[in-house]
């Protein structure tokens, strides 16, 4: 079963991040709970940069500022975990947060089984799991297919979730490890390109061999046709003189005889 969405979204905090530079009190509340239940907004983390947003992580309502921090970084099993610490979550809220749990759970597997889908999104069974995920599809916050034959999602694709300063350090340190291994990788592959075109030169220069040995050999095949015509012209020169010479006596032999008679029948 394949479910795809294209056309990405904007950037539908921009408005909130703007009302936030003026509001004050009861108004940061009202905002923060907007935020919470718009259904275009994934990531929060301009809006908790925000002075007067951040000041509520030191008031009385701190839970206003607990819960946008755990729609920017956390999941619906954290919710579960301890709800009294939050505030009291619309079911289209509850529906965002299990949405942002499955973008979780795909930067980490791209293939996550529906029992650790279930147990993660606090969800009782398979259809109103895959409702959810199918919802989340069309939200364009993942893209994938659901595997109903082996009872998992594929994710094909994932937004990005916001991200904790003290992550930053770890991200350094991924990205760091990432480019030795392209440096390797391309280490590898310039060694292997020195080699394929030292072959490649090894082989040139033995064609060339190769070539330069023909054209000897037919030099060397010419000069010994020549020197074979050449002696078969003089054989049969001197054969040609032995000819002549024995046709010579032939004919001096035959006229000796005929002058012999000539005599004979004379004296008679």
């Amino acid at each position: 079963m394949v479910v795809e969405k294209g056309s990405h979204m904007n950037n539908p905090l921009e408005q909130f991040v703007l009302l936030a530079k003026t509001a004050k009190g009861a108004a940061c509340l009202e905002l923060v709970k907007q935020v919470l239940e718009s259904p275009g907004v994934y990531v929060f983390g301009e809006l908790i940069d925000m002075p007067s947003i951040s000041e509520l992580a030191n008031s009385n309502y701190k839970p206003y500022w607990d819960t946008l921090n755990l729609f920017a970084y956390g999941t619906f099993k954290d919710y579960l975990a301890n709800t009294s610490s939050f505030l009291q979550l619309t079911p289209s809220q509850k529906k965002k947060l299990q949405h942002l749990t499955i973008v979780t759970l795909a930067t980490k597997s791209k293939c996550i089984p529906y029992n650790t889908l279930l147990d993660e999104l606090g969800i009782k069974n398979v259809r109103d799991l895959e409702d959810l995920i199918i919802e989340a599809i069309y939200a364009d916050i993942i893209h994938g297919k659901l595997d109903q034959k082996n009872s998992q999602l594929e994710v094909d694709y994932a937004i990005g979730r916001d991200i904790r300063a003290a992550d930053i350090t770890t991200i350094v340190n991924c990205l760091q490890d990432w480019c030795s291994e392209c440096e390797n990788v391309l280490s590898c592959v310039e060694s292997q390109i020195h080699r394929a075109n030292s072959e490649k030169n090894r082989s040139l220069q033995r064609k060339s061999e190769i070539e330069q040995e023909i054209v000897n050999i037919k030099k060397t095949l010419k000069t010994q046709l020549q020197e074979r015509s050449d002696g078969s012209e003089e054989v049969m020169t001197t054969d040609n003189r032995e000819a002549v010479s024995a046709e010579k006596g032939k004919k001096a032999t035959k006229a000796k005889g005929i002058r012999s008679g000539s005599k004979f029948w004379s004296k008679s």
